[in-house]
């Protein structure tokens, strides 16, 4: 039984989708005007485990996530490029894709752009102001926070508290504006020069909030069974897609709310983000190292729990996932001599590894105790791979399962084929080198281990022979 801790209720529930067998699933996407760092992979990744692991449950997953590419940052970053709003978007949610893509992300079932729904964002802003709960200000268009009942309940805070914090980032514009502080925008009054369309309220463009709202409803229904994004998303971001899309629609918004942990860095584990001027993109970390390593590094680590980054953590990642590879090969290795026929112990064994996986996992998805399965599966296939008698449908069976386990963490692990022994220098210089170590003849058997070694051929002396694989 799957249970997924709900930011909004603050408890773990059992997950019941809206629709038996199928799951609707909304998470905030980027905002196109820079690379993505290594905290936006974090909840990429996050939210794509999570998905995975639905997948693997059963579960048809339609899966949508936003690209905002049109706000302040984009008009700003944009001029200071001397290019459009849209020229910068096209550039970086292609960039997006790409680092996305070498993380193994799956994409999403749609990747909604904020600019090709304007007009239903036009007609969900008028539902709000033909209901009450929002009103025009000289072209902006705000929502009346307060005439929501619940609000601030996401986030929980008191509405004394979230006025004292929206009070000291109002403006003296705005404030002039506004009927409240808590009040937030749905709709801007464009400035000369910037990109705009045309509304009821003269040229503008979408607030930053309405359009999750928007595109969520849209494309998934009125309610949806998750929504998940970063913590920092809460409040204001998340709390205000609840207040608009209940009081434009009278049903309730999301189910189950999901809240994926901070990346940090730095001795004090400060927060990375790009306001800080802290952060490490993706594009530039898949270029240093195995992204293979960059993605089982974060999806190891339990969605809502923080993750500091480092060179320790990224090695730890690669010396686990090197272990796992390894065990793959032991296994393939084993097949050329195994016999036929399954073996009753090890089909049994693989049953209760993938019994525990699930029950780990179905604990608010955690991976942590889902890789330690993983880890002691991996175990029993390299003691079996050395028994002198192996079944070659066993070593079938450990091989797929532990694929199909590791593919829920988004690593995709193929059966090598292992080389034969057909290349005759090769074959010629592993006899020889097998002579020297008979006669203790140590120097001379490193001497063939390094030449081989300098032409991309790696020697691994098992308790059933000396092979070769090809880095």
């Amino acid at each position: 039984m799957l249970k997924i801790y709900n930011t909004l209720t603050r408890q773990k529930e059992e997950f019941k989708p809206l629709v038996p067998g199928q799951v609707s699933m909304y998470v905030c996407g980027p905002t196109v005007y820079n690379y993505i760092h290594i905290g936006n992979g974090r909840s990429a990744v996050a939210f794509d485990t999570v998905r995975r692991y639905l997948e693997f449950k059963g579960y048809h997953v339609k899966y949508v996530s936003n690209f905002t590419d049109v706000d302040d940052k984009m008009i700003r970053e944009a001029k200071a490029e001397g290019i459009t709003v849209p020229e910068l978007a096209k550039r970086f949610i292609a960039a997006f894709m790409e680092d996305t893509k070498a993380l193994n992300i799956e994409p999403a079932t749609m990747h909604p752009r904020a600019t090709d729904n304007i007009a239903e964002i036009i007609a969900f802003v008028k539902t709000l102001v033909a209901k009450g709960y929002a009103y025009e200000a000289d072209g902006d268009v705000y929502y009346r926070a307060r005439r929501f009942a619940d609000y601030g309940e996401l986030s929980g805070q008191s509405l004394d508290d979230l006025e004292a914090g929206a009070s000291d980032h109002v403006t003296t514009d705005e404030m002039a504006k506004k009927e409240d502080p808590l009040d937030f925008a749905l709709w801007k009054a464009a400035k000369p020069g910037e990109i705009s369309w045309n509304s009821p309220w003269g040229k503008g463009r979408p607030g930053w909030h309405i359009e999750c709202s928007v595109m969520s409803t849209k494309y998934l229904g009125k309610t949806i069974d998750i929504h998940g994004g970063g913590q920092d998303l809460e409040f204001p971001h998340h709390e205000n897609e609840i207040a608009q899309s209940e009081a434009a629609t009278g049903q309730q918004f999301v189910r189950y709310w999901m809240h994926n942990g901070f990346v940090t860095i730095g001795e004090d584990n400060e927060k990375m983000s790009k306001s800080l001027h802290n952060f490490v993109t993706v594009h530039d970390m898949v270029k240093k190292i195995d992204p293979q390593v960059l993605r089982f590094s974060m999806s190891t680590t339990q969605y809502r729990r923080p993750i500091q980054f480092s060179r320790t953590a990224l090695q730890d990642a690669a010396n686990n996932l090197k272990h796992i590879k390894t065990a793959i090969r032991n296994l393939a290795y084993r097949q050329k001599d195994a016999v036929s026929g399954s073996d009753v112990q090890v089909n049994q064994q693989v049953k209760s590894f993938e019994k525990q996986f699930v029950a780990a996992m179905d604990d608010d998805f955690n991976v942590q105790n889902g890789i330690a399965v993983v880890y002691e599966l991996v175990k029993f296939a390299n003691v079996y791979a050395e028994h002198n008698t192996v079944k070659k449908a066993a070593l079938i069976e450990l091989t797929t399962e532990i694929q199909r386990l590791m593919t829920v963490f988004g690593i995709e692990l193929s059966s090598p084929t292992e080389e034969t022994i057909d290349d005759d220098q090769i074959k010629v210089l592993i006899e020889e080198r097998n002579n020297a170590r008979a006669a203790k003849d140590f120097q001379r058997s490193d001497e063939i281990r390094d030449e081989l070694k300098a032409k991309g051929i790696i020697l691994e002396d098992t308790p059933q022979g000396t092979r070769f694989r090809k880095e």
